[in-house]
């Protein structure tokens, strides 16, 4: 009976292992990232050959996740450093708002850096007869998997079209089994929130021909009103194989966020790291440069004591996170 409960246990005590660690062996810093086929995984993993190269910093410990939500959750629980999120689900989080609501406003985490655009990407079969969101109606749909930022975007777009999850056949996958899925024929349509090129898409669009829908002006205006977080956003001709018109969409920026008990040194040492070497780092097709502008700017949460540090070296004063629950204070520069 000992050996049964023991082998019942096993489950846990792995997820304990590789989840909650605190790496005291190698001090790698555990880096949520996103799902296989996205762009968060590509930075955290590209990001971290950076680092071991540069040879200055500790390691990172790249981790695969849902997504913004769910690593906003591993933060505030101790079991990740660092993490990247979307700046609308950052926004969420910090209000206690959505799929926040039940925890609370988010307390236990701070801005480094805004990195990229993320375009919303709405994906259909080049031959299919859905030319907008309001012909997905009775269709099968990946939204997004649960916790990620993904799934709320979805949502959020289906809404402003006047649509519900119960008016469409959802399906909660990754970037990567969506793309499948579609090319199987087994999903009409699926959602992906990203830089573009998003490499599931890329090499979707190799092996099937695909179409990215735009979303109508009036559309974009009504949901940057009612929802914070979201900007116009273009996904420019020929970013994927056969994409000859730009997409109009809408977009929210990717942010990296850490854990606030992280050493001040680390986190300026990193933020200076990561300005300095964004060409070399994924991101969207547009944003070739990483300015400390853009880095600070429209963030909807204080930044971490670290990065603060560093951008007072360039001249730009933010606020500071206090540790208190529910900061909603948005980057402030002088």
């Amino acid at each position: 009976m000992k050996v049964l409960k023991f082998l019942l246990l096993l489950p846990i005590i792995a997820l304990c292992i590789g989840c909650g660690s605190d790496n005291s062996a190698n001090n790698a810093l555990r880096f949520g990232t996103g799902g296989a086929g996205g762009m968060y995984l590509a930075y955290g993993n590209e990001l971290s050959k950076l680092i071991q190269a540069d040879g200055n910093f500790d390691a990172l410990d790249v981790k695969m996740t849902a997504g913004s939500a769910a690593n906003l959750r591993l933060l505030r629980e101790k079991f990740l450093d660092l993490a990247i999120v979307q700046s609308d689900t950052l926004s969420n989080a910090i209000n206690g708002r959505g799929v926040f609501a039940t925890a609370g406003p988010g307390f236990g985490y701070a801005a480094v850096a805004g990195l990229y655009t993320e375009a919303c990407q709405i994906v259909v079969s080049q031959h299919s007869n859905i030319n907008e969101v309001g012909d997905l109606v009775g269709k099968k749909v990946s939204v997004g998997e649960r916790e990620s930022g993904v799934l709320q975007n979805a949502e959020q777009i289906l809404m402003t079209h006047g649509l519900t999850f119960e008016m469409i056949e959802p399906e909660y996958l990754s970037f990567a089994d969506a793309a499948v899925a579609l090319e199987n024929g087994q999903i009409d349509a699926l959602f992906i929130t990203a830089g573009a090129p998003t490499a599931s898409i890329a090499d979707l669009a190799e092996k099937k021909d695909i179409k990215i829908l735009s979303i109508a002006p009036d559309i974009q205006n009504n949901m940057m009103k009612l929802y914070k977080g979201y900007t116009r956003c273009v996904i420019p001709a020929n970013t994927y194989k056969n994409q000859t018109e730009d997409v109009q969409t809408v977009g929210v920026k990717a942010v990296l966020v850490a854990n606030s008990d992280l050493a001040e040194d680390k986190v300026a040492f990193l933020t200076e790291f990561v300005l300095k070497n964004a060409k070399n780092l994924p991101h969207n097709a547009t944003n070739d440069n990483l300015s400390v502008d853009y880095a600070v700017g429209d963030i909807p949460a204080s930044f971490h004591a670290g990065a603060a540090k560093f951008y007072d070296t360039q001249g730009v004063k933010v606020n500071i996170y206090s540790g208190k629950s529910g900061e909603n204070v948005k980057a402030a520069q002088d």
